[in-house]
């Protein structure tokens, strides 16, 4: 034991060969440089071919025939969803050892390099390229294809209207390149030019093969406030608003909804069968086909109020079958008024069947019908003589329009508006709207109207001015019109009377002016007329024809009476006082 306390192991004995059996003595120098002559020789920046040997989530290991196996993101392959095992790609030596010791390579920067040239090439042979569509951008979408960021516009996704953009993001695709700018290295792809020469050949069958009344099988693939359009395979057709339904539509999205699978019928195409119009309705029989054959005017019938207009109404009373309530059938009134005001669009009215044509497929409807006609009655109702309550609906010339209920309208002669009062249009007696006593004076059935008074209501004051107004007699009086030819004079007990200008003379010369309240004497009487003619000077011309002739039968005392007398007769009756004060002198001097 003691023999072996100072022995030491060799300082550079190689444990490793001998355990392998190699030949001792070869230095450690000699087989490392041994074996890094076996491994290719790899530099730092270069781009160099790996096969893959390993892929999971995160990583994807590469084998470059260097002492270690490199590893690239799984990220920089997303273009490529493809990649397996064994695959050999391009990598980008970033660092032949890393603190940690390991290979870094980079698939992207690899496809970076050599990228402008293929895409250049891609766009040079039309040839057909996988990219990776990362995200959405303005207008469109940002494509990976081969390291470079392209640009998708959204109308080269697809032949058909993209409406969901988010749903192509993460995908991969084929694409084509269609556009390059070399200064901006800006580049363009479209996948819609890789379906659309296949699309241009289906389009070309399917047209080959259209014929009106086809029934086809369609997608729906855009809704427009006019109308649908159906994808036939490649070639597109309209349903017009008015084809989808035997019934009112007023917004196609009732009736269909995008991406939805419907047969339609081929109603008509242009001579190149560009424009190709579709039907809908045409697939089901005519609602007028299916409605009740024990329907007859006369029966009434229930429906919704679809369509309205000044004229009439539009009632669905089945899907497709609609009758027309005219203005005139919605009211006994014959004052035509606007639809608007009896009923509006959504409406559920019940209504009676006046015209039926199932030929023609037209129905008129009435309303007014659901009610007795109130001139069915009318003598009953508003007998000659009886007294109502009106209310004035419009004026004219010569009277007022009233009604006294909806259907029953009736006329008030001017004439018979007022006993007294010389009314010169009606409104100055009352206004539209408002209520007007009247009693019926005449029926005209046929005509439907009422000839009506007002006047009537009271008794013929001229009954009692006949007694009064007496001519001669002298009554006070207001003068409340003055014109060129005289002047209307409102009397005190009622009435009015008219003075011409000269009976308007007052006794002093002067002339009676508006406003004036003075004594009248009648000088004519007329009842049938109503006129009574009025005179002012006549109340004291007369007094002074007698002052004339009461002289004359006096003697005369001097030679200057008869002048006296001269003077007197000239002046004016408003002198009497100073012309009996001269006379007065005259007799005092004799």
């Amino acid at each position: 034991m003691s023999n072996f306390k100072n022995v030491e192991p060799l300082q550079d004995f190689n444990w490793e060969e001998f355990e392998n059996g190699s030949a001792v003595g070869t230095s450690r120098e000699e087989l490392t440089k041994a074996y890094d002559e076996t491994l290719n020789k790899v530099s730092e920046h270069q781009v160099v071919d790996g096969t893959v040997i390993s892929i999971d989530k995160k990583e994807v290991i590469v084998n470059i025939g260097y002492k270690s196996d490199g590893i690239i993101p799984a990220s920089e392959f997303r273009y490529n969803p493809d990649l397996k095992v064994g695959d050999v790609v391009e990598v980008y030596v970033e660092n032949q050892e890393d603190r940690k010791g390991q290979l870094l390579l980079s698939h992207k920067k690899a496809r970076l390099s050599k990228s402008w040239e293929r895409v250049n090439n891609a766009l040079d042979n039309e040839e057909v390229i996988q990219g990776y569509i990362k995200c959405r951008t303005k207008g469109g979408m940002i494509v990976d294809v081969f390291g470079i960021e392209a640009f998708l516009p959204g109308s080269q996704i697809d032949v058909h209207p993209i409406r969901d953009y988010d749903v192509f993001v993460g995908k991969t695709m084929e694409f084509k390149v269609v556009k390059i700018n070399q200064e901006f290295r800006n580049v363009v792809v479209s996948h819609k030019a890789l379906i659309e020469a296949e699309l241009e050949a289906q389009k070309k069958e399917i047209i080959s093969k259209l014929e009106k009344g086809q029934i086809l099988e369609g997608t729906v693939k855009n809704i427009t406030s006019y109308g649908v359009f159906v994808d036939l395979g490649g070639v597109d057709g309209l349903i017009h608003i008015t084809d989808l339904s035997w019934g009112r539509v007023s917004d196609p999205h009732e009736v269909v909804a995008l991406d939805q699978k419907i047969n339609v019928v081929i109603l008509d195409f242009d001579d190149e069968k560009k424009r190709i119009a579709l039907g809908l309705k045409q697939l089901t029989p005519h609602p007028w086909d299916a409605l009740d054959a024990n329907l007859k005017v006369g029966d009434h019938v229930k429906g919704k109020v679809v369509v309205i207009a000044d004229y009439g109404a539009f009632v669905e009373i089945a899907p497709g079958v609609e009758g027309l309530i005219h203005v005139s059938e919605m009211s006994w009134s014959q004052h035509l008024r606007s639809a608007q005001e009896f009923m509006h669009v959504g409406d559920e009215v019940e209504a009676v069947i006046l015209t039926l044509d199932r030929e023609e497929r037209k129905m008129s409807l009435g309303i007014k019908q659901l009610k007795e006609d109130p001139w069915e009655s009318i003598e009953t109702k508003y007998p000659v003589g009886s007294k109502h309550t009106a209310r004035v609906r419009n004026f004219t010339n010569f009277g007022i329009f009233v009604e006294l209920e909806e259907g029953v309208d009736g006329l008030i002669h001017i004439s018979d508006l007022s006993w007294t009062k010389k009314v010169k249009h009606p409104s100055e007696f009352t206004q539209v709207g408002a209520d007007i006593e009247v009693v019926v004076l005449e029926i005209d059935k046929e005509n439907r109207r009422l000839s009506l008074g007002h006047k009537q209501l009271e008794d013929n004051p001229w009954d009692t001015y006949e007694t009064l107004y007496t001519p001669g007699s002298v009554h006070t009086g207001k003068i409340t019109e003055l014109m060129d030819k005289g002047a209307v004079i409102a009397l005190n007990e009622g009435g009015e009377g008219f003075a011409t200008p000269k009976h308007l003379v007052k006794e002093d010369g002067s002339q009676a002016q508006l406003g004036e309240e003075l004594s009248f004497k009648v000088i004519e009487f007329v009842k049938e007329t109503k006129r009574i003619i009025l005179s002012h000077s006549r109340t004291f011309e007369e007094g002074k024809e007698e002052t004339k002739k009461a002289p004359r039968k006096r003697p005369a005392k001097k030679e200057e009476a008869p002048a006296i007398n001269n003077v007197a007769a000239g002046t004016t009756l408003g002198d009497i006082d100073a012309l009996a004060e001269l006379k007065a002198k005259l007799e005092k001097g004799e």
